[in-house]
């Protein structure tokens, strides 16, 4: 699909401020190009959003539908904990989705949903702590805290993970003074993510409470970001700063995170909401 095969039908919607374009594709059409998902994004000649979701017809056994992720500046993405919440939202709404529990397909596998009541509680997996899996570059084993040097020589200490998707959290005293896009965009070009990161800036607030910011890749920084917010609690979870069942406050709302155990998928819940439906010409 590219801009000029337009016009489109959209659903703009919204999880903790972190919004969307939603496309439904589940009837054979293809994906938007590049260029197309530039254009729609574009907040002042678009629809403007952070990301565009596209439902499609699901591969997997079991699932209701298969979603894909496309950032604001046209590249792909395999996880994004927001977007789950609204494409669940959609399917609910559309009537491929009941009221009660569905499984839900995206490119990082498959995610179990409940209703909780106005929220949507999504099963984001196990998190992967191995330097190969998130993918981490220089480091052999998992540590807690890795200690690196941006490419200017500055230092900076981070925790990493992959929610499906490439996460460093860092830690800071103030979230209103954290240097989110100066440091996000340095350590997203760095040499230590051959593949890019989503950067989270976190303060603790209590055991259960945390405050972040999130620096993605291929958007900047958003107002929510679900993966984001489930890869701060394992962080701070396996440092011994949290408790496993915390609210992740963001610029946009709050989610709430729970990691039961090392071994155990971890969910996230939240809320998801319809902005408005239109039809897109370029």
């Amino acid at each position: 699909m590219s801009a000029s095969s337009l016009p489109l039908r959209f659903s703009k919607m919204h999880g903790a401020g972190n919004d969307f374009v939603v496309l439904d594709l589940r009837h054979g059409a293809s994906p938007p190009d590049a260029a197309a998902c530039r254009a729609l994004a574009d907040r002042h000649v678009g629809v403007g959003c952070d990301q565009i979701l596209t439902i499609e017809a699901a591969r997997a056994p079991g699932a209701v539908a298969r979603y894909r992720i496309w950032n604001a500046d046209g590249s792909s993405s395999r996880q994004c904990g927001n977007g789950a919440r609204c494409v669940a939202a959609w399917l609910v709404r559309d009537g491929a989705a009941g009221t009660g529990g569905f499984v839900l397909e995206s490119p990082a596998g498959l995610h179990a949903v409940e209703r909780d009541g106005a929220h949507f509680r999504i099963a984001m997996g196990v998190p992967a702590f191995a330097p190969a899996d998130v993918p981490l570059a220089g480091f052999d084993a998992a540590q807690p805290l890795y200690a690196a040097a941006l490419d200017d020589g500055e230092p900076v200490a981070f925790g990493a993970v992959s929610m499906g998707n490439p996460h460093a959290v860092i830690e800071v005293d103030d979230i209103d003074a954290a240097p989110v896009a100066r440091i996000g965009a340095a350590l997203q070009a760095s040499r230590w993510f051959p593949e890019s990161v989503n950067v989270g800036f976190a303060q603790v607030l209590s055991p259960d409470r945390i405050a972040l910011r999130v620096f993605e890749r291929g958007v900047g920084e958003t107002r929510a970001c679900g993966s984001g917010a489930c890869a701060a609690v394992a962080v701070l979870v396996r440092r011994g700063r949290i408790a496993r069942s915390a609210d992740v406050s963001l610029p946009g709302g709050t989610l709430r995170i729970a990691w039961p155990g090392d071994a155990a998928t971890l969910t996230m819940a939240g809320p998801a909401a319809f902005v408005f439906e239109g039809e897109w010409s370029a």
